[in-house]
């Protein structure tokens, strides 16, 4: 997908609205590196659409916010399905 920056950091702000999404979603999504998501969006759609990046900003705080949750889901997540695999592979043996 090409877009010239303006257009992108817009559509890429847009989407991060709409979906409540993280910069990391938002990348996959879009087929760019995180550090082109952030950087749109902190940089240069504060000088091209300030109203958007106000909203967008919010939102990144939010993700920041919780990210530490996030984190902690996922590793109890992981260990939980090596519980599982462990307790399969006894009953198995």
């Amino acid at each position: 997908m090409r877009f010239d920056t303006c257009d992108r950091c817009s559509v890429l702000g847009q989407y991060i609205l709409e979906n409540r999404a993280t910069v990391r979603e938002t990348a996959a999504r879009f087929g760019v590196s995180k550090s082109t998501v952030h950087k749109d969006v902190t940089e240069h759609l504060r000088h091209s659409n300030p109203s958007l990046f106000l909203s967008v900003k919010q939102v990144l705080e939010h993700n920041k916010a919780e990210r530490h949750l996030r984190g902690g889901e996922a590793t109890r997540q992981k260990y939980l399905l090596l519980h599982q695999i462990r307790e399969r592979s006894d009953l198995t043996d």
